[in-house]
């Protein structure tokens, strides 16, 4: 089993805008309302690409209850910890002339410590059943920010699995705990390892930077692939993959459908560089939706023919 964990769940509402402009009135050609945050954008797409997942995380008000309730409704395995306070709503416009898309998050609810206390012991319960744990997203109120951390030091007792998908002072925290895999986007992987990149020289540098920093994996999303520090036969190899540039109907939730991606095929057993691959063609597939964590897994197939995958250095040195 895989357990996808997202503390800051939401409702998402996608909408399709043509010429959006601030302060005007408009009307939407297309439209999409479902369950959200990273970890469930990831799950619905894992559940989509074959694989055994169920989600997890806060759910609160009669917002979490529409959120369990279309997980639900989507065949998703669920196990959200019930909280007091009202769980979020989050708004994308994507406006179809440009290309570009406006993302208005909702803060989220504040969490006590009893709840966050109780959902500790779910996600420790659940992982007696699991193989990998993907914690992904932001944190809600009154959560530390090195709550990852300390799953991350608990899950490993366990023999679990941890892959990391978030920013800031969580994932600072998170990556000094070690986790198997973290996958910042480009902003988050320049805040961490605290400079901007110029080229791909400085990607790739920076993939091993972050390794050094705690991460066993470290792979950052780049709008056309990824560049990536893993384990090959116990020992460090870079990778940049990539795809043809292609015309997108939305962006948004791309990099949940490459991790959701890589997590299948690693699940699956795959080598490193086809985990990649597969990583990189579900995100792209992705952005011929409306909406996020939603892939096709046969038009997947496909576009896996266009990813290229380099290896960019031979192994340098043994990993633990």
């Amino acid at each position: 089993m895989i357990i996808t964990v997202t503390l800051n769940a939401a409702i998402d509402k996608s909408l399709s805008v043509p010429n959006f402009r601030l302060g005007r009135r408009h009307r939407t050609v297309e439209q999409r309302t479902a369950a959200g945050g990273k970890g469930v954008n990831i799950a619905r797409a894992l559940k989509t690409l074959g694989q055994p997942v169920i989600a997890t995380g806060f759910a609160g008000g009669p917002t979490g209850t529409r959120i369990v309730d279309q997980l639900t409704e989507e065949s998703i395995l669920n196990d959200f910890v019930r909280i007091r306070e009202e769980s979020r709503t989050n708004t994308a416009v994507y406006d179809p002339t440009n290309g570009q898309t406006t993302e208005i998050n909702e803060r989220g609810p504040a969490v006590s410590d009893k709840e966050i206390e109780l959902f500790r012991d779910k996600l420790l319960y659940l992982a007696r059943g699991a193989d990998m744990v993907v914690m992904a997203g932001s944190l809600p109120r009154g959560v530390d920010a090195d709550i990852y951390a300390g799953l991350i030091r608990e899950l490993r007792k366990a023999g679990v699995l941890t892959i990391i998908d978030t920013d800031g002072e969580p994932l600072r925290h998170a990556v000094r705990a070690e986790p198997d895999v973290i996958s910042p986007n480009v902003i988050e992987a320049e805040e961490l390892v605290g400079h901007e990149f110029n080229d791909d020289e400085d990607r790739v540098i920076a993939v091993g930077e972050m390794v050094e920093q705690g991460a066993h994996e470290a792979v950052m999303t780049l709008e056309d692939g990824c560049v990536a520090c893993m384990k090959v036969d116990g020992h460090r190899a870079r990778f940049r993959v990539t795809i043809p540039p292609r015309e997108t109907v939305a962006g948004t939730g791309a990099g949940d459908a490459f991790l959701a991606g890589y997590v299948a095929a690693r699940y699956s057993g795959k080598a490193p560089a086809d985990c990649l691959a597969f990583g990189v063609a579900c995100g792209a597939e992705s952005t011929d939706h409306l909406g996020a964590g939603i892939v096709e897994p046969r038009a997947v197939d496909k576009l896996l023919d266009d990813v290229d995958v380099r290896q960019l250095s031979a192994p340098t040195a043994d990993v633990s």
